[in-house]
C-alpha cells in the first residue's frame, strides 16, 4: 500500500539548473575549508581509524567478483557512491574503510564514520569534498551485491575455484578448499539471514539508510541468540523501511542530543561511547554476549575499539562546518539574517529552533540545545523505535532490568552500556585531557562521580515528554551543503522545502550534481545513479493521508516560512548560504 501511494501520486520534479562560478578547471577535485583544526593529517586520521568493524575477511573481500567478472573492490566501490582515500595508505580501500585483526591473525575489512559522513559534490564540473557531510552513497546496493557475490562462490562450482585459488594461493588442496568453503558459509549463514529479513522494497537508495532498524536487526536477530543456535534469533528481524538521509556531524559533538528522533542523549565523550558502540554493532562489528551459570552477563566477546571511538568523536570535534564556494550577495544575505531571526508570519522566525543557544551542562562543559519536536513530518521511524523484540541471553539482565521481551531500544542501550562499563575509567581520563583546551574546568573525580547520572540517563526516551513523532531541529551550520532536507530526505533543495508541502516536488533525482546557487540543493539532473526518489504529500482530508504519512517518503511538514514574500525566500536562502 505505501509503495502504491508513493508511485500513484507522483509527479515528476521540474528541472533545476545547477550553477556556480569556480577558478578551478573541470575533473578538478577541492577540499573545502573547514577551518584551522581540519587538517590533512586530521583527515587521513578521520578515514581510515577503525574502530571495531568488521564486515568480511579482507581476504574474501578482494578475491571476490563482480557478475562481469572483475573484481569487486574495483574502482574503490565508487559505483556506489564511496569515495577516494587518497590520504592514506589504505590498500586500495575507499575513504571510511577499514582494517582490523582478530586474535586468530585474521584481517578484516570495516567501516567507521567517515563512510557514511563524507560528502562530495559536483558542480561545473569540479568536485567538492566535504568532510562530516552526509554521504550520496547507495549502501543498500553495496550489501546486496556483497550478498549476491558471495552466493556466488558458495553456489558455483568454478567461481568457488577462482576464489579459492586467490584467498589460499596456487592450487589449494581438497581439505583446505573444504575449511575455506565451511568458514565461508558460517560468515554467510548470518550476514544472508539479516539481508534477506532487512532490505526493503522500494530501495532506500543513494544518501538514505534505516540505520536504526539495521541496528536493532544486527543485536537483536544476529547477536544475542543461544550460541548453539549460531547466536541468532531471525524472528527479530524487520524490515528496514523507515530510511532517513545521512545528517551531517560537523557539531554532532556539541549537540546535546542526537539521533533524528532525538532519543540519545549527548555532549561528553562518555555519552558518546555510548551513541557510537551501537553505530558499530550496526556496521557488524562482533559482539556475542553470554550469561553464566549465576545468569550474569558477559559482554567481553566484542570487537568495538574503545580507544578507535575515542580517536574518533575527537576528530568529529576538529571538522568545521564547510564554507560556501560561490559569491554571496552580502546585502541579501544579510537582509535574509533578519527573516531567519524573526518573521511576522510565525512571530518568531528560523532562529527560535535552529539557533546556536547553550546549554550548561556538567562543570564547565557547554552544548548546544537541540529542540525535539513534531513538526508534521514523516512518522515512520517512529515505527522503529517501537519494536519489541526476544532479549534471549539478555533476559533478566541489565539495568533496568531486560524482560524475555523488551524494547529494542532498551536492549541496544543495555548492551552497549555493560560494553563500555570496563573503559568507564579510560573514557573518563580521555574526556578530561582532550577538552581542557577548551578552557573545561573540571576534574576527573567530578566527571566519575556524574557517571551513575549519566548511564541512568541512557534510557533513550525519545523526549523528555514521551510524545510520538518528534524529531531534532538541529544547528544549521553548513546546512546549504546537507540536501535532500527533512529527516528522511524528502524534498531536494532548500527553496523546496519553503514551498507549502502538496506543491514539493514528488519525484527527483539523487546524486553528487549539486545546485549551489539557485535552488540550493540537489541539481535536478543526475548521471551516477540511475535513482529517483518517488515522495509523497496527501491533504490532511484524504483518507490515506495517515498511510502516505507513515510510509518513510512523506515530504510533508515543517511549513515554516512557506507564506513569506518571494524576495523574503531568496533572502533566507542568501543568507543560509552564509551559515
Amino acid at each position: 500500500m505505501r509503495r502504491s501511494i508513493v508511485l500513484l501520486l507522483s509527479l515528476m520534479l521540474p528541472l533545476v539548473n545547477a550553477s556556480g562560478a569556480s577558478a578551478q578547471s573541470p575533473g578538478q577535485q577541492k577540499q573545502v575549508d573547514q577551518g584551522s583544526q581540519w587538517t590533512r593529517d586530521t583527515r587521513g586520521q578521520f578515514y581510515s581509524q577503525d574502530q571495531g568493524s568488521r564486515l568480511i575477511p579482507l581476504q574474501w573481500m578482494m578475491a571476490l567478483k563482480q557478475p562481469d567478472g572483475a573484481p569487486f573492490m574495483a574502482d574503490t566501490l565508487s559505483r556506489y557512491g564511496y569515495l577516494k582515500n587518497d590520504e592514506t595508505a589504505s590498500a586500495g580501500l575507499p575513504v571510511g574503510f577499514t582494517t582490523n585483526t582478530d586474535n586468530k591473525g585474521t584481517v578484516h575489512l570495516g567501516m567507521n564514520c567517515a563512510a557514511c559522513h563524507t560528502r562530495q559534490i559536483e558542480v561545473g564540473g569540479i568536485s567538492y569534498r566535504l568532510d562530516g557531510g552526509p554521504a550520496i552513497a547507495d549502501f543498500q546496493s553495496f550489501l546486496t551485491d556483497l550478498h549476491r557475490a558471495v552466493q556466488t562462490v558458495l553456489t558455483d562450482a568454478a567461481a568457488f575455484q577462482t576464489f579459492a585459488a586467490a584467498v589460499l594461493g596456487g592450487a589449494p588442496d581438497q581439505q583446505q578448499a573444504l575449511q575455506l568453503r565451511g568458514a565461508v558459509m558460517v560468515w554467510f549463514t548470518p550476514f544472508d539471514t539479516i539481508i534477506r529479513g532487512s532490505l526493503p522494497t522500494p530501495a532506500w537508495g543513494p544518501s538514505r539508510l534505516d540505520a536504526v532498524a539495521m541496528i536493532f536487526n544486527r543485536l537483536s536477530g544476529l547477536d544475542i541468540g543461544d550460541p548453539g543456535a549460531g547466536y541468532m534469533i531471525p524472528k527479530n528481524i524487520q524490515v528496514a523501511d523507515a530510511p532517513a538521509r545521512y545528517p551531517f556531524i560537523w557539531n554532532a559533538s556539541v549537540q546535546n542530543r542526537t539521533q533524528w528522533p532525538g532519543f540519545a542523549p549527548n555532549g561528553d565523550d562518555l555519552l558518546a561511547m555510548v551513541r557510537n558502540t551501537g553505530e558499530v554493532l550496526g556496521v557488524f562489528g562482533h559482539f556475542h554476549p553470554t550469561k553464566d551459570a549465576l545468569g550474569l552477563p558477559h559482554y567481553e566477546d566484542n570487537s568495538v575499539n574503545i580507544d578507535g571511538l575515542l580517536a574518533l568523536e575527537t576528530l568529529i570535534g576538529k571538522i568545521g562546518r564547510p564554507a560556501f564556494q560561490w559569491p554571496v550577495d552580502a546585502a541579501l544575505a544579510k537582509r535574509g539574517e533578519a527573516v531567519f531571526n524573526w518573521s511576522i508570519e510565525q512571530g518568531s522566525g528560523c532562529e527560535s529552533c535552529h539557533g546556536k543557544h547553550i546549554t550548561a551542562r556538567g562543570l564547565g562543559r557547554a552544548t548546544w540545545d537541540t529542540p525535539v519536536q513534531d513538526v508534521g513530518t514523516d512518522t515512520r521511524e517512529w515505527d522503529t523505535l517501537g519494536r519489541m523484540v526476544d532479549t534471549g541471553v539478555l533476559k533478566n539482565t541489565g539495568i533496568p532490568t531486560l524482560k524475555a521481551r523488551d524494547s529494542s531500544v532498551s536492549l541496544l542501550a543495555s548492551s552497549v552500556v555493560g560494553i563500555i562499563l570496563p573503559h568507564i575509567g579510560k573514557i573518563a581520563t580521555y574526556d578530561l585531557d582532550h577538552t581542557m583546551d577548551r578552557g573545561d574546568k573540571d576534574t576527573l573525580e567530578a566527571r566519575i562521580a556524574r557517571i551513575p547520572e549519566q548511564l541512568a540517563a541512557v534510557k533513550w526516551t525519545p523526549s523528555a515528554k514521551g510524545a510520538r513523532n518528534m524529531y531534532e531541529s538541529r544547528v544549521m551550520e553548513g546546512i546549504w551543503a546537507a540536501a535532500p532536507y527533512l529527516h528522511n530526505g524528502s524534498v531536494p533543495t532548500l527553496a523546496d522545502l519553503l514551498l507549502p508541502a502538496t506543491q514539493r516536488p514528488t519525484a527527483f533525482k539523487i546524486g553528487p550534481q549539486y545546485d549551489p546557487t539557485g535552488k540550493v540543493g540537489l541539481a535536478a539532473e543526475q548521471t551516477k545513479f540511475d535513482y529517483t526518489l518517488h515522495a509523497v504529500c496527501l491533504p490532511k482530508s484524504d483518507p490515506n493521508y495517515q498511510t502516505a504519512l507513515n510510509s518513510g517518503y512523506s515530504n510533508c511538514g515543517h511549513e515554516f516560512g512557506v507564506n513569506l514574500k518571494d524576495e523574503d525566500k531568496r533572502a533566507l536562502l542568501e543568507y543560509l548560504k552564509t551559515l
